[in-house]
């Protein structure tokens, strides 16, 4: 099933799917202007909403950011998230594995870093680049992928069933607009330090990592569903992340906890 919603499609348990037909862009008549204040008011609900699911205790949110190279990721993270209390959220990237992860099975280091109750924690990068990038490079065959796609889906429900909410969010950003971040990365001295020249050298993967993601949708939108947001600009996707989850923590229906009774 494919949903339309807010410019951003979810999709859960869907038919096959291609990217390439997806718009990277917000549509034209939207006002820019509109959103960016709009974005600044979801940003003061969710710093209270947090503050609320601190206090109660009762649930957790796992936002799963994953995209690729200069999808504007760390930006989201950011920018969507500056307003929230440090005591109740914390971000955790994933990299190559270190040698002693690597002695472990794919999911060892992912569940050490999920939430525990009342805390938001957001992915840079996740589980998906087991049966993303491993997939693109072949480093492990077909039989491995399809065997973590079902580890991965009882993952997740396991999580959704010990109260934490899963928000799983692909940024999907053009190939032109992609190189034209790459390239400022080597003019503009603020955004240096992120060059990395692999990142050009993986644009020649574009299509497989574009059929590694629609696998990925296909096979792993059973207990968490995935939101593809249009990533070209950065002002949209931002307000499209941050709206997803303000509306899901105020479905917790969550209230502030009274006096705590004596022993």
């Amino acid at each position: 099933m494919i949903l339309m919603k807010l410019q951003y499609i979810k999709l859960k348990r869907m038919s096959k799917i291609k990217l390439s037909q997806l718009e990277t862009r917000a549509p034209e008549k939207l006002n820019k202007e509109k959103i960016k204040k709009d974005l600044q008011q979801l940003k003061f609900r969710l710093e209270e909403l947090q503050n609320l699911m601190y206090a109660e205790c009762k649930h957790s949110l796992l936002v799963i950011i994953q995209g690729m190279d200069a999808s504007g990721k760390d930006g989201a993270v950011k920018n969507v998230f500056e307003s929230v209390n440090p005591l109740g959220c914390r971000v955790t990237g994933f990299k190559q594995p270190s040698s002693i992860e690597m002695k472990h099975d794919f999911l060892w280091r992912i569940h050490q870093q999920v939430p525990e109750q009342g805390m938001i924690v957001v992915f840079n990068r996740s589980h998906y680049e087991d049966v993303i990038v491993q997939r693109v490079h072949k480093w492990v065959d077909n039989k491995k992928i399809q065997e973590r796609y079902g580890n991965i889906n009882n993952f997740e429900k396991l999580l959704t069933e010990n109260s934490t909410a899963i928000l799983k969010f692909y940024l999907h950003v053009s190939k032109e607009e992609q190189l034209k971040r790459l390239e400022e990365r080597l003019s503009d001295q603020t955004k240096m330090w992120k060059y990395n020249e692999n990142d050009i050298k993986e644009r020649q993967y574009w299509g497989e990592y574009m059929r590694a993601y629609e696998a990925a949708f296909d096979n792993c939108s059973q207990f968490a569903s995935w939101n593809i947001v249009p990533a070209d600009q950065n002002w949209y996707k931002e307000y499209l992340i941050a709206k997803k989850v303000v509306e899901t923590l105020e479905n917790f229906k969550m209230k502030f906890p009274g006096l705590k009774a004596e022993k």
